[in-house]
């Protein structure tokens, strides 16, 4: 038969024995003071007089609730974000924040907001990655002092109202409509251009425009499809006009 004082001593230090995973780290208190961070591994607890609490090192990701915010140019939009950050100093999120995790999330959505009043409705749909980096560094910076260290956030949906997404859209329309017409125009001022130059060769030419003439009809000879309309040059016409004259002198 085991003694009682034995039996007691195995079920204390049984009761002693706590394991801390590779991934987490302990803060260990003696008499509700600080003593140090406990490593891996399995450690000695003494009851009443000892207490820890676990503290997971990995990374975390946190969804930031969607967030009703007004850009600079004062649009309402509904925008949402996860950060990614991991404890960099395990004893700081005990002992300088009550809840580091929520802390963290209330942190994340208020710089969220100031972030988007800072920049207009365009910069934030096309500079989206420069918005979150502007939001990493400030709950960064404030997340410091708690031990945390941001490694990034991301801005997962832009929603805007649906009178504003039509308005938009037909904003967008019109900008291209009106990049088409400008392009036609310019389009049609080389073309005109390129005529202008090319009749004033022919006039400058002699006989540029009847080499021209006989290279159409070459051309039109290939198909006999085609019906060939012969147009006589203001030349031709003029001397006959000059013979019709000497005929009545």
């Amino acid at each position: 038969m085991y003694s009682p004082l034995i039996v007691l001593a195995l079920v204390l230090l049984i009761a002693s024995i706590k394991q801390i995973n590779e991934y987490e780290r302990g803060i260990k208190f003696r008499l509700g003071k600080f003593v140090k961070i406990i490593e891996p591994g399995w450690r000695i607890i003494i009851p009443v007089i000892e207490s820890f609490q676990k503290v997971d090192m990995r990374v975390k990701a946190v969804d930031v609730p969607t967030q009703e915010a007004i850009t600079q140019d004062n649009i309402p939009v509904s925008i949402n974000a996860v950060i990614y950050y991991r404890i960099e100093n395990a004893s700081k999120v005990i002992l300088e924040v009550e809840n580091f995790f929520y802390a963290t999330s209330q942190l994340a959505q208020t710089s969220m907001r100031n972030v988007v009043g800072e920049v207009t409705l365009d910069e934030l749909l096309s500079k989206r990655d420069t918005v979150s980096q502007r939001i990493g560094q400030i709950v960064d910076k404030a997340t410091d002092p708690w031990g945390i260290k941001v490694q990034a956030v991301e801005l997962k949906e832009i929603n805007l109202d649906d009178n504003l997404k039509r308005t938009i859209s037909k904003q967008a329309e019109a900008e291209r409509e009106k990049r088409a017409v400008i392009i036609k125009a310019e389009g049609e001022v080389t073309a005109a251009l390129n005529i202008s130059i090319a009749a004033k060769t022919l006039s400058d030419s002699p006989g540029a425009l009847h080499l021209r003439t006989l290279q159409t009809l070459n051309d039109l000879s290939s198909d006999q499809s085609n019906t060939v309309v012969l147009a006589i040059p203001l030349e031709v016409l003029r001397a006959f006009e000059k013979i019709g004259d000497k005929d009545k002198k």
